[in-house]
Parts: C-alpha cells; sequence; structure tokens
C-alpha cells in the first residue's frame, strides 16, 4: 500500500466496520479484473470503438437486422460466459456473510456478484442480465444460452419462438426505460443504508449515478473507489483510487 493512499483506505475502512446496512453501488470497473471490458476507462469498448456504443441503441437494433446480426454474434463471444468473480466480489460476499451489506445496486449484466455466491435477493439489476432473452414484443423471456444455440446453428436473427417477434438479451439498451420497480427497490436501499460504496463506476449513468445523492442525502457516508474521477467525487466522505482488487479485501479485512 502506498503511504498516500493509506489514510483514505483506512478512513474507509473504519466506516465499513462501523456500518451495518451497507449498500454497494457496482459498475464494469469491478468486473475487469475478471476479464470484461469496461466502456468508458481508457481501453473500454466505446472508448476504442465509438461504432460499438450504437450497437447498444434500442433504435438502431430494432430498426437494422444488420444491428441484430452483428449484437447476436458479438453475444456469442462475449467474455461474460466465461469470467469467474474476482477479489472484489468475493469481499462483497464477506461483507455479506458478517450480516453488514443491505443491497448491491450492480449496473454490471454478468451475474458475477450472484456467481460469487450473494444472495439472489439482495442483487439488485438496474441494467437487466445476459443471462436472458427477452421478446420486444410478447415479454416471453427464457435462458440465454437456448437462443445462442439457435445463433451456432446458423440462425443470424433468430426471432421470437412465440409470436414471431425480435428477440435480445435481458439488458437495458441505451433509449430503452429501466424496469421502475428494480428503480424503486434500489432506491429504497439507498435511502436507508447507514454507508454506500460506489465501486467501480464513473457515475455518469442515470438514473445509477443518483444513487449517490440519494444516500448522502439521507446522511450515509459516500466511499468512492474509481479508476477515474467522478462528478459525485466531491459529495464523498472518501475517495479511492487503487485497483479494486486491493481495494475491497483491504475495507473487508480479515
Amino acid at each position: 500500500m502506498g503511504t498516500m493512499t493509506a489514510p483514505e483506505l483506512d478512513h474507509a475502512r473504519r466506516l465499513v466496520d462501523g456500518a451495518s446496512r451497507i449498500v454497494a453501488l457496482t459498475g464494469a470497473g469491478l468486473s475487469t479484473d475478471s476479464g470484461i471490458p469496461d466502456f468508458r476507462g481508457p481501453q473500454g469498448v466505446w472508448t476504442t470503438n465509438p461504432d460499438a456504443e450504437k450497437l447498444s441503441h434500442i433504435d438502431d437494433y430494432v430498426a437494422s437486422r444488420e444491428v441484430r446480426e452483428q449484437s447476436w454474434r458479438a453475444r456469442l463471444d462475449h467474455p461474460g460466459w466465461w469470467a469467474r468473480p474476482n477479489a472484489a466480489h468475493l469481499a462483497l460476499v464477506e461483507l455479506e456473510r458478517r450480516g453488514k451489506l443491505a443491497a448491491i445496486l450492480t449496473q454490471n449484466i454478468d451475474g458475477l456478484h450472484q456467481k460469487a455466491g450473494a444472495g439472489e435477493d439482495r442483487v439488485i439489476e438496474l441494467h437487466g442480465t445476459m443471462a436472458d432473452t427477452v421478446c420486444l414484443s410478447c415479454d416471453d423471456r427464457r435462458d440465454m444460452q437456448e437462443t445462442l444455440d439457435r445463433v451456432r446453428a446458423g440462425e443470424t436473427d433468430p426471432e421470437c419462438e412465440v409470436c414471431g417477434g425480435i428477440l435480445k438479451s435481458a439488458t437495458v439498451s441505451f433509449g430503452q426505460m429501466l424496469d421502475p420497480d428494480v428503480i424503486s427497490r434500489a432506491q429504497a436501499a439507498a435511502a436507508s443504508c447507514d454507508l454506500m460504496l460506489a465501486l467501480g463506476t464513473s457515475l455518469t449513468v442515470h438514473p445509477a449515478a443518483g444513487l449517490v445523492e440519494i444516500a448522502a442525502g439521507a446522511g450515509a457516508p459516500v466511499v468512492i473507489a474509481n479508476a477515474s474521477e467522478t462528478p459525485y467525487d466531491p459529495m464523498a466522505t472518501v475517495v479511492v483510487r487503487r485497483p479494486l482488487g486491493e481495494v475491497l479485501p483491504a475495507l473487508v479485512g480479515r
């Protein structure tokens, strides 16, 4: 640990030690150690290929068969299928085991919190999950792997087996509304926590970023641990700029 950041880590750890209803808000930076690239970091998916961001807009997806075909090819090779939880995911599970963690509000779609052992009822997936498909017409949901098997068998743009509608992963694309029930659960968790940990998120996407404001407004201290600055750093009690694989195990301690 560099002497520069030791005081921040100590301060953050004391906050964790004193808290009993911790809420973690997690973003793509938490999964980079598992081999899943983030979006807005220096090597991010959208930083290195701005066109990739277009693939994430619902209007383009619905309008263009070509975009859908490209999306299905990308889903086949998504690193999330092979990714394993890392030290940061496991540290949060340890907090839960100690009865300190009230909820994980995650912007990630990779299911790594659950794979690490986090309680299904504690993980609120703000942006959905890549594990399922959903039909944009009839809302039929099923296991993504079923549909990917159809892609492997030669279907380039598989349609809904119930109604023939357009299928996509059960994630929230740009231009799509977030599930209001999911958001209200997340807001309630943020409003009732006694410590908010914002981990690996640039805090630029709303309404997820606004959850920090809700926690701070309710009087909870906020610890922000992210590789780069966020718009909410001035609101934080502590800001830590170190790799999350170091930070979280240090905060949880043994």
